[in-house]
């Protein structure tokens, strides 16, 4: 009677000891970059049509509002300008640019180990938005985002195995004047994580002061030219079918300086985008399109994502709808269109309509997520930490994404099947003459860490062991967790004389850590 707790205690620790031991990056079980694409909503000839209507809505519809400049570049690769304030882009010119892009971007980090690759369907996970709400989870209240909160939010993603890059989710309210809030921005992203960052401007005459902090940040402007570890995510649309004149500006800027940039249309399904699903995509693929032309006629191959954003809303009350099953479906289309072009792309999964990290939060957050993976997303953005349909950013919630993430990763990876993963030779091992079990055994230990995703967070105790433990709550383990990150000093803090050298040159709000 006591032989066989006996076995199981010596397994149990072994388990622990071998996941007790450090695992290398490219060793486990999931990881930035992962290949998906298994899911595919679009048939081929859907595609086609998708895309056919798109060349047709850019060639007789066009889009309107470019800044004189803007027009200047896309006559002069081919576009029309038309009487009624027009460009309208004929398929030879969008093919054009279809050739020259660039389709194989890598965003740097300041640390090389978080480079992000994107190409083909390697899939990256991470934050994005503009919320201007924090969610208070022990008060259950929303109060105005800081540029304290934002910082905080950059430790937090620096320590997140899963996920993968920081595009600013919040604004920072307590900065009224938009240059200094557009650099604090920056400041307070890279001094509070080494992973690549993604911001916007909010004019075009701020981009200067922000590539001269980048250049400090980098060591001179030669090494962030080699190295660009910060992307201007640019809403160059304003959807539908018009250019946003000041942030093409802000565009044609940022190419110049040498800044990678995502190409973000973002209409509203049924609001300033058709109500179809398939319309919706269209409208987006279009926009992009035009965009890609754009960024082409500046500088032929400058690394550009294709970011088509479509969101989902609720039709009986107006309201944006950024959990629901519709709008996993268009970024799961979108992902399919990046795809036919060879592009790399990106588009919003995992937002919520819900108001707190809660069961609601939890389905609507996995549902689009782990669809957005597997159809091959390279860029999933707002993929943690975003409630209230893009108003309220939460820390908690960061947190306890990083498990979410590792899970629909996992299914991302999806089942090996080859002679070991087969595992007759363990089947013979154990059934004829061995233990009669696997717990223990040698294949097991060595795949503990290789082939499972386990919650660092979530809980797997029995209701006895959770009794007995105190029975601890979801939220309030995801505090003790941000509380514990955040008493840290940040791995990403700049070099005291660097920082000493940007608060004499620029307006920096946030104290010193």
């Amino acid at each position: 009677m006591n032989a066989i707790p006996s076995r199981r205690s010596g397994g149990r620790a072994a388990r622990r000891a071998a996941r007790a031991a450090p695992v290398d990056a490219e060793a486990r079980s999931v990881r930035a970059g992962m290949s998906g694409g298994q899911y595919k909503p679009l048939s081929d000839s859907q595609i086609a049509r998708i895309h056919d209507a798109a060349l047709e809505a850019l060639e007789t519809i066009g889009l309107c509002d470019a800044p004189p400049s803007g027009v200047a570049y896309l006559v002069n690769a081919g576009c029309i300008a038309g009487d009624d304030g027009r460009i309208r882009f004929p398929r030879a010119v969008v093919e054009d640019a279809l050739a020259m892009a660039c389709r194989d971007i890598t965003l740097c980090g300041r640390d090389s180990r978080h480079d992000l690759h994107l190409n083909g369907t390697r899939v990256h996970f991470g934050t994005a938005g503009a919320a201007v709400n924090m969610v208070d989870v022990e008060g259950r209240n929303y109060r105005d985002s800081t540029v304290q909160d934002l910082h905080d939010a950059a430790r937090i993603v620096d320590v997140l195995d899963n996920v993968h890059f920081l595009q600013r989710p919040m604004v920072c309210r307590d900065i009224t004047d938009n240059r200094e809030m557009d650099l604090n921005t920056i400041y307070a992203t890279v001094s509070g994580t080494t992973k690549h960052i993604g911001t916007s401007f909010t004019e075009p005459d701020f981009v200067g002061d922000a590539l001269e902090m980048l250049h400090m940040i980098a060591g001179g402007e030669d090494r962030w030219r080699a190295r660009p570890f910060v992307s201007n995510s640019n809403c160059f649309v304003v959807p539908p079918l018009k250019f946003a004149t000041e942030s093409c500006e802000v565009m044609e800027r940022c190419i110049a300086g040498g800044m990678p940039v995502l190409l973000l249309s973002a209409g509203m399904a049924g609001a300033t985008a058709p109500s179809t699903i398939a319309g919706a995509i269209v409208q987006a693929v279009a926009e992009c399109l035009a965009g890609l032309v754009y960024v082409n006629a500046v500088k032929p191959g400058h690394p550009a994502i294709f970011g088509t954003w479509p969101f989902g809303l609720d039709l009986r009350s107006g309201a944006m709808t950024g959990g629901s099953g519709e709008q996993a479906l268009l970024t799961a289309g979108c992902a399919q269109m990046h795809a036919f072009y060879g592009l790399p792309g990106g588009a919003a999964a995992g937002m919520t309509d819900a108001k707190l990290p809660d069961m609601q939060a939890g389905w609507e957050q996995m549902c689009s997520n782990v669809l957005a993976g597997v159809a091959g997303l390279n860029m999933v953005y707002e993929s943690v930490g975003m409630h209230a349909s893009l108003l309220g950013f939460c820390h908690e919630s960061l947190i306890l994404g990083d498990d979410m993430i590792g899970h629909a990763l996992r299914v991302l990876r999806g089942i090996e099947v080859d002679d070991t993963t087969l595992a007759l030779d363990q089947m013979r091992e154990v059934c004829l003459g061995g233990p009669g079990h696997y717990l223990g055994t040698s294949e097991t230990l060595a795949r503990m860490e290789k082939d499972y995703v386990y919650p660092s967070l979530g809980d797997r105790t029995s209701p006895k062991e959770w009794a007995e433990i105190g029975k601890p709550d979801l939220n309030r383990k995801a505090i003790a967790r941000k509380e514990d990150i955040l008493s840290r000093p940040s791995a990403a803090q700049l070099d005291p004389d660097l920082d000493t050298a940007l608060r004499a040159r620029f307006t920096i709000h946030l104290p010193r850590g």
